[in-house]
């Protein structure tokens, strides 16, 4: 299913480029990054704007590499996502989750997620003279593969997931006050995704679509630099999870419209009862593309 979708996302640009000559239109900066669930936006947060530097005549496209680091996990992220017309953005990332720390130190988890977002109203540039955000819905399909190094504990159910798959729906409004080089977000999204999805969906505690607020701001120090913050709830589903909401302090560096690098501290809070110890740790994330 995964190379269906990297096809279909390979075709999508194939048509664009038929139609459409790309032009790094935007403004540096302005198409964001690639957050750790592939979607365009901050690390951790979803915005509404669309992935690359294509304008409305064009399109773009990227790939990218993020690593998470904590005192006992690592969750590496990797992807593609396609920009059309900078309406519509298509992005495929599989996640690999592990642990380093007994008992969980051969613990392996991955998950595919497949995301599509269409910008609905409003543009962060050229809205400069109203309140008006620039406005994006999306959903993530996400599909956990199953544990990996646990002996016996082979699929997320077993510890207490009502399923190993599940959908995200969003809706996401992203401000940028160019005067003041100030960027605003907010997203809410509906889920049941424990820890991204990594640990399942639903669980013993409960098993309903929850809204959960995310956002970030960012501040433009030149064309070049920008620094910021997020912050994300999250469900707790999960007997077994204890689960906290995240946060992160970044700093990105755009050397040109074709590369980006992306260094945060980031706090994921507890993650499951058998490590019952906050995880803080590195952020890094590098993103290449037009």
């Amino acid at each position: 299913m995964a190379l269906m979708f990297v096809a279909a996302l390979l075709s999508a640009a194939a048509s664009a480029q038929n139609a459409m000559t790309p032009d790094l239109g935007k403004l540096m900066a302005t198409a964001g990054v690639v957050q750790v669930e592939g979607a365009g936006g901050g690390g951790l947060v979803p915005w509404a704007t669309i992935t690359g530097y294509g304008t409305r005549d064009s399109y773009g496209a990227n790939v990218h590499y993020t690593y998470v680091g904590t005192q006992d996990y690592t969750l590496a992220s990797y992807g593609v996502a396609v920009g059309i017309a900078d309406r519509v953005e298509l992005s495929v990332a599989k996640q690999r989750f592990t642990g380093s720390l007994a008992p969980l130190n051969n613990l392996r988890i991955d998950q595919d997620i497949y995301g599509v977002k269409v910008k609905l109203a409003g543009d962060i540039v050229y809205d400069q003279d109203t309140w008006m955000p620039q406005l994006a819905a999306g959903v993530m399909v996400k599909r956990n593969n199953g544990i990996g190094g646990l002996g016996a504990v082979t699929n997320v159910k077993d510890l207490g997931a009502k399923s190993d798959s599940g959908i995200d729906y969003y809706l996401a409004a992203t401000k940028l006050f160019l005067d003041q080089s100030l960027l605003l977000n907010a997203t809410v999204r509906a889920t049941k995704a424990n820890q991204m999805g990594i640990l399942g969906f639903g669980g013993d505690k409960g098993d309903r679509y929850q809204a959960m607020l995310e956002s970030s701001v960012a501040y433009l120090l030149n064309r070049q630099w920008v620094i910021g913050a997020e912050y994300r709830m999250k469900p707790r589903n999960l007997g077994a999870d204890n689960e906290k909401d995240y946060y992160d302090a970044f700093v990105a560096w755009f050397p040109s419209k074709n590369l980006s690098l992306t260094l945060a501290y980031v706090s994921l809070g507890d993650i499951t009862i058998y490590n019952p110890k906050r995880q803080d740790g590195v952020y890094l994330s590098v993103q290449a593309g037009f």
